[in-house]
């Protein structure tokens, strides 16, 4: 179009618009009257190329969708409780060091042994950790009923406490770790290895496949569900009080329905963490290892709850 036709046509639909606005009612708003006025006499045509890349993109994210949420976790598995369906996997067959989720095979091994979990134990030098150096608010001499470990064990992940529940077991530490790979097989966990109770070990691996056995196993008792899935617990150890709090943030917000957790750590393992829970009424296992921090862990949770809401819309 030259410039003296499109002046011509541009002075017209001015006047045109003039008439339009002298007719709208007194109440109307006029910056609606304009865009109706130009939509009218000025289509806007959409750019054939950015309706191609509206559309791809649009097809990348439903094929996004169906393939499963994008993690940065290494290793992941997501489970449907109810069925055993595996909703989605990543490198759920590689094994890899876990951590302090070690310690609900402890947990489990303790329970078994129906030990007397009112009888006192205390932390000696054993306790010290030697393999990662780590410090505990449990210092030499404290005493805690074996109640009171397990609860710090698995809310909060205390080495100290783990260990020295292994350590009073019939048999001593040997026969513990010995009981911890027994279980393991006799669950069908074949990838799975136990060097020592709390994770600190990197040796101790396993995979997200056998994992998702391991929390449907430690679901089964009443005592690991409440004792993972506790906010704050506190004791008296020879330092004075000490008050604890759960590892788990989704615990911790409250904003998740969750049946049984466990988080864990070491450099070798990165940020790991197992979840049963409820989204959207639907009952399912969370299997995360190796993510690169704490953030990233939690935000791969959240990902994942926002993709299983999107598959049952």
């Amino acid at each position: 179009m030259s410039i003296t036709k499109f002046s011509k046509k541009l002075s017209a639909a001015c006047m045109g618009f003039a008439l339009a606005l002298s007719a709208a009612p007194a109440a109307a708003d006029d910056l609606d009257v304009l865009g109706q006025f130009l939509e009218q006499n000025f289509p806007v045509q959409q750019d054939p190329l950015e309706k191609l890349a509206i559309s791809k993109a649009e097809q990348l994210e439903a094929q996004a969708q169906m393939a499963g949420p994008l993690l940065s976790s290494q290793s992941a598995l997501i489970m449907n409780n109810r069925t055993g369906e595996i909703l989605y996997q990543k490198n759920a067959n590689r094994v890899m060091p876990i951590a302090s989720i070690s310690k609900l095979m402890s947990a489990m091994v303790i329970l078994d042994a129906k030990l007397d979990m009112n009888e006192r134990v205390s932390i000696t030098d054993a306790e010290i950790d030697r393999i990662k150096r780590t410090s505990s608010r449990l210092g030499i001499g404290s005493s805690l009923t074996r109640n009171e470990l397990l609860h710090l064990s698995l809310m909060s992940s205390e080495n100290r406490a783990t260990h020295a529940l292994g350590r009073t077991y019939p048999g001593g530490m040997g026969a513990f770790v010995a009981a911890m790979n027994a279980k393991a097989r006799s669950l069908g966990m074949n990838n799975t290895r136990f060097y020592e109770p709390t994770g600190l070990d990197s040796r101790n691996v396993s995979t997200a496949h056998d994992l998702s056995r391991l929390v449907t196993a430690a679901a089964q008792y009443p005592v690991i569900r409440k004792n993972s899935t506790s906010n704050y617990g506190s004791v008296y150890a020879v330092s004075g009080p000490q008050r604890y709090k759960n590892t788990n943030p989704l615990v911790r917000e409250g904003s998740w329905k969750v049946e049984l957790q466990k988080t864990g750590y070491i450099r070798e393992a990165g940020r790991s963490m197992v979840v049963k829970a409820n989204v959207q009424n639907q009952p399912i296992t969370i299997v995360l290892l190796n993510s690169p921090s704490s953030t990233t862990r939690v935000n791969d949770a959240r990902k994942i709850e926002s993709w299983v809401i999107q598959r049952r819309s």
